[in-house]
């Protein structure tokens, strides 16, 4: 009775286990047949899916001591366990396996052979035989490497694996189905060497060399699986068995891992395997002299077109560099490695770092050391050692990225002071900051050294600039080491080359501290040409916003716009600024590359942004006077404005468009402030630009089609990137599609076509997470979003009538869009009204097309049913070809399109005929669906309606009938 308590307590603590287990000889005094004894057999299967006995040692030997019961419950415990595997943990599959191992050590007779045939081959079976994907298959393979390990410890377990594999093992090996021979290679390479310990001498030879014969089928298995699986036991054996193994057959292995499977260009699995398990062989010191003449014929694998061979390929490197097998630039050449990581990914790039880390800053040698290896990697190779530099922190200290640092400002002011005193105006000063290694090799005169030197110091001072201001004594050493040669620097590194990094080296330290550089930068900004291809104002701009100066940039910007005359004459501010006393001349053109420069790179923009607002107001009012200008150029036949050139003007209307959008993002708290603002110019393109159109003559609007196309794309860009950051409410994209809606009626050509795709496709996926006030306004949207898009294809498909070509080249360009918009209406809003009324504007498009050219053909002989979407008329091809791409989007179609047929919306002989001709094309794509006999069936009941006025008259009519009726019929019998 006490043990039944424990038994079926489900909360059992660990001594009322180990109670358990001291009394558990009392079970054999139950008599399994007897009725009973039934409750008793439930309980103990209980504890097999209890987790308080698989994981405590007395509960586990408790488990495994009901196996000598009776045979006829070990069936009954293996299929409780099955039935358990997929819900248990993996970590305690290593407790279930040590349940069914001491039951086998203890087991004898007709009970061994139930343990070894009813349980552990069955996990043998079924290791080879699951599917790799399956849950269960992991938890499998756990016991079984259980068992596999016990093998080298355990007497007779080998001989047991070898008979129970035996008729499984060898068979799963040549199966037909490559996923169950790679799950056999996988044991295979486990288990390996699968042997009878009581062999004699001839048979062991026999089966090990059977063996090895498996091994190399393996390794040229057409699976790529498999031959991963192969290299992986290639490189296990041999690194295990290196001493046993004949040297011919190790170097016949490894030649071929090596020479052919490196080198396979049928599958990147295959050669990164090579590269992931050449590792395990160089653990085995043995190995090194052989690998140390094989590995370098791989050197051109780090150039491998896959990124994850290239990472394995760069780890075997830094094993072999771990273990001291070989010099790993004796394998791959340090050129190579230089042009990877001028070139390569990231994960790659760290890893080369980390691999020639040593060879060019060992931080175990002097400091001069290190500058001096600086230089010869420079020379080697600029752009590897930027890319060296850039990461080198996250291999040593950060003290380290600041001594060499100094050690490289020692070497430059060296240089410096050897050119001075070579010119006879200075004296070098013997002893003091002084690189006497560098001495005989480097000059100022090497302008290439010199500029590498400066960008290497500023990459590594903004690698360690956080570490750096939390360190204020370092920094303020550093500042000022660096403060007081920068003029020197400047005088002396006059190239371009050298100007760029001094510039950004002088833009980390504070305006005070280079008070000769930061005072001219604004009057550098300004003297700056327009249009010059130079952008060494984007490295001053840089360093005005790091100095928090970005309100002088502003002053400079607005100074150079137009604005509007003061209205009032006594305004004493506008006395103040007398514009007079500066001669030069202004420009507008720059001062809008300067803001979009500062609007593009975010750092900059969160400068500009957190300017004072009286600030950021005048300079988008400033922008705003584009809006004069533009009407000018649209109102004059010469198009000449009053202040702003065309191309100056429309990328002062975008910018002003694109700030308000910034502005109202920052101070979203303030309620619509900055968005109020591109509401207006909604107004003024419909008052202004399409008012304009809509009077002028088709000659005239051709002068002016870039300047109105441009207005309108930039303002439905910015509306649609306002959609997207979550700032425009319902009312804000009714008002948009309102708006789209006028354009498409007013303006000729399709240029905004792609933008409004994407509007739309924002619109209904944002509804989702908009607020609005009634469900009126979000049914009104969606009845806009219908509205637009039914006209959007109308105009399409009006264009294919009229410009055939134009209209090919438009297809092209919306057929992404047109996707996605399609995808998103399918995602989200899936049996809504909107989702029905795009698919039956699709349907209803296809339709009209297909259905008119079927009443234009002559000769009835050309009627014959599509071979495929080539087949169909073009706008359909594309609209058809779109939909077959998701199998959601089909199932859907088909439906509305079953509707449409059935509400006789899509009626008359010619257009179901075109419905026939959809669903042939659909039921000959790769997403097939059952649905498509569903509309075929509803379409031939209709067809049938019009048996009787087709038999009345010979017509082109009547012949779509009969043969419509006949390709219907054979696809639903089909």
């Amino acid at each position: 009775m006490r043990k039944r308590k424990i038994v079926h307590n489900p909360t059992a603590k660990g001594a009322d286990i180990c109670r358990l287990w001291r009394i558990h000889q009392a079970l054999y005094c139950f008599d399994y047949d007897l009725e009973e004894s039934r409750e008793i057999k439930d309980m103990l299967l209980e504890c097999f899916i209890n987790v308080h006995y698989i994981r405590k040692e007395e509960g586990r030997r408790f488990l495994s001591s009901l196996f000598n019961w009776n045979i006829n419950f070990i069936k009954m415990i293996h299929g409780t366990i099955k039935n358990q595997l997929q819900g248990l943990q993996k970590s305690l599959m290593v407790h279930i396996a040590e349940v069914y191992f001491r039951a086998w050590k203890k087991a004898s007779g007709k009970i061994l052979e139930a343990i070894e045939n009813g349980c552990i081959q069955d996990f043998l079976y079924h290791g080879v035989h699951l599917p790799r994907k399956s849950p269960v298959h992991t938890r499998v393979r756990e016991v079984l490497s259980y068992l596999h390990r016990q093998k080298e410890v355990r007497q007779g377990v080998e001989e047991m694996l070898y008979r129970l594999y035996k008729p499984i093992l060898w068979r799963g090996l040549k199966a037909r189905n490559s996923e169950v021979r790679s799950n056999a290679a996988l044991l295979f390479v486990e288990a390996f060497p699968i042997r009878d310990p009581n062999f004699n001498a001839i048979e062991m030879d026999s089966e090990i060399q059977k063996q090895f014969e498996e091994l190399y089928s393996l390794l040229e298995d057409p699976y790529p699986m498999v031959r991963s699986t192969g290299i992986l036991g290639v490189c296990k054996i041999t690194s295990k068995y290196w001493e046993m193994l004949p040297p011919t057959i190790l170097i016949d292995l490894l030649k071929k891992v090596t020479e052919e499977l490196a080198f396979d260009t049928s599958s990147a699995d295959v050669r990164c395997s090579v590269f992931k398990c050449l590792p395990i062989i160089l653990d085995n010191k043995l190995s090194h002299p052989l690998l140390e003449q094989l590995l370098p014929a791989l050197k051109y694998c780090l150039h491998d077109n896959s990124e994850k061979v290239r990472v394995a390929f760069v780890d075997m490197l830094l094993k072999v560099k771990a273990v001291r097998a070989a010099k790993f630039w004796k394998i791959c050449p340090m050129e190579h490695i230089l042009v990877r990581l001028e070139s390569d990914s990231l994960p790659v790039t760290r890893r080369l770092v980390g691999l020639i880390f040593n060879s060019f800053l060992p931080v175990n040698q002097p400091e001069e050391v290190w500058c001096e290896r600086c230089v010869t990697l420079l020379q080697m190779n600029h752009a590897a050692a930027r890319r060296f530099y850039q990461h080198a922190h996250e291999h040593t200290a950060c003290t380290n990225i600041a001594k060499l640092i100094h050690v490289i400002r020692h070497c430059l002011n060296a240089c410096i002071r050897r050119a001075l005193s070579a010119c006879g105006e200075g004296s070098e000063e013997p002893g003091k900051e002084n690189v006497s290694a560098l001495d005989q090799t480097l000059s100022i005169s090497d302008t290439a050294s010199m500029a590498g030197l400066l960008e290497i110091v500023v990459i590594l001072w903004r690698s360690i600039h956080r570490s750096m201001e939390n360190n204020k004594e370092a920094r303020v050493y550093t500042v000022s080491k660096f403060a007081s040669m920068l003029p020197e620097y400047m005088k002396a590194f006059k190239d371009d080359r050298c100007k760029t990094p001094l510039s950004v080296l002088a833009s980390l330290m504070p305006a005070s501290a280079v008070p000769t550089f930061s005072c001219g930068v604004i009057s550098t900004l300004r003297n700056q040409e327009e249009g010059t291809a130079d952008k060494s104002y984007c490295i001053l701009l840089d360093c005005l916003c790091s100095w928090g100066q970005v309100g002088h940039i502003l002053e400079l910007v607005c100074d150079s716009l137009p604005e509007e005359q003061p209205q009032s004459k006594g305004n004493s501010a506008s006395k103040r600024k007398v514009r007079v006393q500066d001669p030069r001349p202004v420009k507008p053109g720059l001062a809008l590359v300067y803001v979009e420069y500062l609007l593009t790179h975010p750092k900059n923009r969160e400068c500009l942004l957190s300017a004072p607002q009286k600030k950021l107001n005048r300079l988008l009012k400033a922008l705003e006077t584009s809006k004069v200008d533009l009407e000018s150029i649209l109102q004059s036949p010469g198009g000449s404005p009053h202040h702003l050139s065309e191309g100056t003007a429309l990328r002062a209307f975008s910018l002003h468009c694109r700030l308000s959008i910034h502005l109202q993002h920052e101070s979203c708290s303030e309620g619509k402030v900055y968005l109020s603002t591109l509401e207006d110019t909604g107004f003024w393109l419909e008052s202004k630009v399409l008012s304009f159109i809509q009077d002028q003559e088709e000659e005239y609007l051709k002068l002016h089609r870039v300047v109105y196309q441009q207005i309108i794309q930039t303002y439905l860009t910015v509306c649609k990137d306002v959609i997207v950051v979550g700032l425009g409410d319902c009312m804000f994209q009714t008002q948009l599609l309102q708006r789209s809606l006028g354009i498409m009626q007013t303006v000729k050509g399709f240029f905004y076509v792609s933008l409004l795709l994407g509007i739309l496709k924002e619109v209904t996926r944002s509804s989702l997470t908009q607020k609005a006030d009634s469900e009126k306004e979000v049914s009104t949207l969606f009845d806009l979003v219908q509205k637009v898009f039914q006209q959007m294809l109308e105009c399409m498909a009006r264009s294919f009538r009229k410009q055939p070509e134009e209209g090919l080249q438009l297809l092209y360009s919306v057929q992404t869009p047109l996707h996605e918009f399609i995808s998103t209406v399918q995602s989200w809003h899936v049996d809504t009204p909107v989702h029905r009324g795009v698919l039956s504007t699709l349907i209803a498009a296809s339709v009209v097309e297909i259905s008119h050219r079927l009443r234009k053909v002559s000769d009835t002989k050309e009627l014959t049913p599509p071979e495929g979407l080539s087949a169909l008329p073009p706008f359909s091809r594309c609209l058809i070809g779109i939909i077959i791409k998701s199998p959601n989007v089909v199932r859907s179609f088909l439906d509305e399109l079953k509707a449409c047929v059935i509400s006789e919306d899509i009626e008359g002989i010619v257009c179901l005929t075109a419905v026939m001709h959809i669903i042939l094309v659909i039921n000959k794509g790769k997403h097939k669906s059952s649905k498509v006999k569903g509309v075929a069936a509803t379409v031939h009941r209709k067809l049938k309606t019009f048996m009787e006025i087709t038999l009345e008259e010979d017509s082109l009519e009547r012949f779509l009938y009969e043969s419509s009726s006949r390709t219907l019929g054979a696809l639903l019998n089909s």
